[in-house]
């Protein structure tokens, strides 16, 4: 896309940002969240929410924060994922890229750290996490990566985001969005498939098992779950990885 933006994703930029100005901002981004934009993404995408009892019941493993895991299929999905959380903020790792197109404000504001480009600014980020892994925040990954609008299979994971709730030692939440037809009033509101959004069971990291085996096995167990929540269980086109 346009790029409308010139930062460098280096150490010089601010993964953790504790100024005035971002928590007016983030606030600000929040408060339209909360008052407009989830009633709009019900209202035009017929979001329906579904298993939110495995966060209502899972309260005391959150303490320390969680993972959620989505399929990356549209526009709004985060919204989504927020609903389906009861609206908690996120830190949400993404493709530095994305940060120098319009939508900047607002992926900063809700909470996305842009992934670095050299050495210096990865130790940066990483100290950013550790941070926001002490206050016990949310982060929201998406190991696909790259969105595909309205796609239905759940297509290959990256590791990389496994590793970090291996570090951290907090569970992964797999979380999949799925659709239905668009049907009565809902045809007046917009095109394209209604949405639900399912919450499955949280993924605790093991403390005895090696990294690399337990990285996989989370990614694996995420990637299982979300076939069988979107219904694609024996018939999903694509394996758990790539790599």
């Amino acid at each position: 896309g346009q790029k409308y933006h010139d930062f460098v994703f280096d150490a010089t930029y601010p993964y953790l940002d504790d100024s005035f100005d971002y928590k007016y901002n983030r606030f600000l981004c929040y408060a339209g969240l909360w008052s407009f934009a989830f009633l709009l993404n019900r209202l035009i995408h017929g979001l329906r929410v579904h298993g939110r009892k495995n966060i209502r019941q899972n309260r005391k493993l959150f303490r320390s924060g969680a993972m959620a895991v989505c399929n990356h299929v549209y526009r709004w999905d985060a919204l989504c994922v927020l609903d389906a959380i009861r609206y908690r903020t996120v830190k949400v790792p993404m493709f530095s890229g994305h940060f120098l197109g319009k939508d900047l404000w607002f992926l900063r504001s809700i909470g996305g750290i842009p992934i670095p480009e050299d050495r210096g600014g990865l130790m940066k980020f990483n100290e950013a996490f550790d941070e926001y892994h002490r206050r016990g925040e949310w982060i929201l990954a998406y190991p696909e990566a790259a969105r595909w609008d309205f796609y239905a299979p759940i297509r290959p994971f990256h590791t990389g985001v496994f590793n970090m709730a291996w570090k951290y030692k907090i569970p992964v939440v797999p979380m999949v969005i799925s659709y239905r037809e668009r049907k009565g009033l809902y045809k007046l509101f917009g095109k394209g498939p209604c949405v639900d959004i399912t919450v499955g069971t949280p993924i605790l990291p093991s403390e005895e098992t090696p990294r690399k085996v337990e990285v996989a096995r989370l990614r694996d167990e995420a990637h299982e779950q979300m076939v069988r929540m979107a219904g694609w269980e024996g018939k999903n086109p694509w394996p758990s990885h790539l790599d």
